[in-house]
């Protein structure tokens, strides 16, 4: 996802060059401030890409007044994961939110929350069933709170692959993820108290650019 990132940031940044090399002398633009700005523009890419892997836009959309809503949508959606799981006893390694956590973990994610993986790759049906719960989580939090989810789609490809490696087929798999985002959806509308509470407690932990918890180590 952070490569699709990166190019729609370097195309627009293309785009806006060209608009601006191609109509600046009817503007008025001189040649000059449009060759500063694209020297400007490549550099400020170039660093993107190689200190914050592509998610400058995302760091500068955190820091900034209106981010801690951002942020707060991305740690309900954690919460969700987090809570689904220790109610299933999967073990959580860490949860991370924002991309600036993610960065000094060495990701390039919006959040993440991590588990111990399962012992082996092929798993019975019930623990398909609790994994299902799990990783379904996240998107079930934000469909209750906003009524659509935005996050997810590495936890769905997960889930793929945990259902393909254990030999189930895809009309089973289909239907018992279908299932399972029912369960889910309905544990959390019971447990929407404690949702909101751990995903106040991540955003209070979750580091911004600019502020005194973001100490920057990358």
């Amino acid at each position: 996802m952070a490569s699709d990132q990166t190019a729609l940031t370097a195309g627009l940044a293309v785009l806006t060059i060209s608009l601006a090399a191609v109509f600046g002398p009817f503007l008025g633009i001189s040649p000059w401030w449009t060759t500063v700005f694209t020297a400007f523009a490549l550099g400020a890419l170039s660093l993107d890409a190689a200190r914050f892997g592509g998610r400058g836009g995302h760091l500068l959309a955190e820091a900034l007044p209106g981010g801690k809503a951002r942020l707060r949508r991305i740690a309900r959606h954690e919460a969700g994961h987090a809570l689904v799981a220790q109610a299933e006893g999967l073990a959580v390694r860490r949860v991370l939110v924002g991309s600036l956590a993610a960065l000094q973990a060495g990701l390039t994610c919006g959040g993440s929350t991590e588990f111990d993986p399962p012992a082996t790759a092929k798993l019975p049906l019930d623990d398909l069933r609790r994994w299902s719960r799990v990783l379904l989580a996240g998107m079930a939090a934000e469909d209750l709170l906003y009524g659509e989810s935005v996050g997810g789609a590495d936890d769905r490809a997960l889930l793929g692959r945990l259902w393909g490696l254990s030999g189930q087929d895809v009309a089973t798999a289909q239907l018992e993820q279908r299932r399972a985002r029912r369960e889910v959806a309905q544990w959390l509308r019971q447990h929407q108290d404690e949702l909101e509470a751990e995903a106040e407690q991540l955003l209070e932990r979750a580091p911004r650019l600019g502020h005194p918890i973001a100490a920057l180590s990358l």
